[in-house]
């Protein structure tokens, strides 16, 4: 067990509940081919008004939406209130691009918030630091116009200061209205990402005013936590790895910290129609564990259709989650990294004299477990209770297996031959 960086916000429950959904939702889900689609293919307001005008989730019911989040095991959700298009999904008094004004007609965050808060899970908030709706949101090298032969003149009628300001109003918004929001988490700055041929500049703190914005939001939310996208350093609580999965336990100046890897059920946030990447179930279940093995958190994502349902290829991820989770939580509530070295093609898990021995790869009969001789009491597959046997390998004694030769220490588990029906099978070991 690690000594982490104590975050400003409240994380005690974070680095306990471990596992979250994520939600990519807005006008995006209509064409169905990436969130990023406004940015990809160039579109102008004009043209993508044409998703404002046509969107209409009357499926919607936030209900269904809360429940299979808490059936996966999920503890936690963060929504995109806003994406870098600029919709909004409330009631802000700041715009008129917002939900209530398409056919939707109502505020789709607040019943969000009350389906999923009435499962028992914590609220976070997505919001785009980016918003290439604004007219004061200057144009660079991530925005839709940045081909325009006259960006350069449009920009110069920007004003930064007052997209500065609607940002912070935005936020104040939902940091007021929605009762405690537990974290924060905004995407994203890039500071560095110049196109000095057409004279467009990255965006980072001084753009967002984050220094003044952090300010605020520790005002308003004292336990809130806050991600590490708004390029001020020290400011955040969690560090946040994007689909890829660290290999050993994030620092920041060598100091383990509170992370978070966020990932897709396939290879787009929003929903997309037509794409094929979509993760096996081993592949789902090994990122959670990777993560928890790693003293860090998961936070999967979902992306509704425009009818405001989840399809029917992520219901069935999450039932994947679920099946797993009913009989193996508790190898990922409350627990972190292990101080023991785990064998090939497993992970370890530990929650005090818990230890979780994750296998990603049935073996034949035997798994060796290195520096626990004298330490079990006992052992069990966790998700029936069966006794796993085992013995402990004493180096004095002769044997054929030169591959143990040596090994003082070692405890041997005594594995059925065929494994178990659990797409990755742990064992319980209880420490002395």
């Amino acid at each position: 067990m690690k000594n982490v960086k104590p975050t400003t916000g409240d994380s005690s429950w974070f680095v306990h509940d471990r596992f979250g959904m994520f939600i990519h939702w807005g006008l995006y889900a209509l064409p169905a081919r990436h969130e990023w689609v406004k940015n990809h293919e160039k579109i102008d307001d004009e043209t993508y008004d044409r998703y404002f005008r046509r969107f209409d989730p009357d499926l919607y019911d936030p209900r269904l939406w809360a429940r299979a989040a808490a059936n996966a095991g999920m503890k936690y959700f963060v929504i995109t209130t806003k994406h870098h298009d600029g919709f909004c999904l409330w009631d802000s008094a700041l715009t008129d691009y917002k939900a209530p004004n398409t056919p939707a007609g109502r505020d789709l965050l607040t019943p969000m918030v009350d389906a999923f808060r009435d499962e028992g899970m914590r609220v976070g908030f997505y919001h785009s630091l980016i918003d290439w709706h604004h007219p004061d949101f200057k144009i660079d090298s991530l925005h839709p116009l940045r081909d325009l032969p006259n960006a350069a003149e449009l920009n110069a009628k920007r004003d930064p200061a007052k997209y500065r300001a609607y940002l912070h109003g935005q936020v104040k918004e939902l940091l007021t209205r929605f009762g405690q929001v537990d974290v924060m988490w905004f995407d994203f700055s890039y500071a560095d990402r110049h196109d000095e041929a057409k004279g467009f500049r990255g965006k980072g703190r001084d753009d967002w005013g984050s220094e003044e914005l952090v300010k605020m939001i520790r005002e308003i939310q004292p336990k809130i936590l806050l991600d590490d996208r708004l390029d001020l350093p020290g400011s955040g609580d969690l560090v946040t790895p994007e689909q890829y999965q660290p290999m050993e336990w994030p620092t920041v100046d060598g100091v383990p910290v509170v992370w978070e890897a966020c990932q897709t059920f396939s290879g787009s946030w929003g929903y997309h129609r037509d794409e094929t990447t979509w993760k096996s179930p081993a592949q789902l279940i090994q990122m959670l564990v990777n993560s928890v093995a790693l003293g860090g958190n998961l936070l999967m994502n979902v992306g509704p259709t425009g009818r405001g349902e989840f399809d029917e290829r992520a219901l069935a991820a999450l039932e994947v989650y679920g099946a797993w989770m009913r009989r193996n939580a508790r190898s990922i509530y409350g627990c972190t990294q292990s101080e023991f070295k785990p064998p090939v093609d497993c992970r370890y898990t530990q929650n005090g004299k818990r230890l979780y021995l994750h296998v990603f790869n049935w073996p034949f009969r035997h798994i060796h477990l290195e520096g626990l001789a004298g330490r079990i009491e006992y052992a069990q597959l966790l998700h029936d209770a069966s006794e796993i046997r085992y013995k402990e390998f004493d180096a004095n004694v002769a044997t054929h297996n030169t591959t143990l030769a040596g090994r003082a220490g070692t405890v041997v588990l005594d594995l059925p031959i065929i494994k178990p029906n659990v797409e990755v099978p742990v064992i319980e070991i209880f420490l002395r």
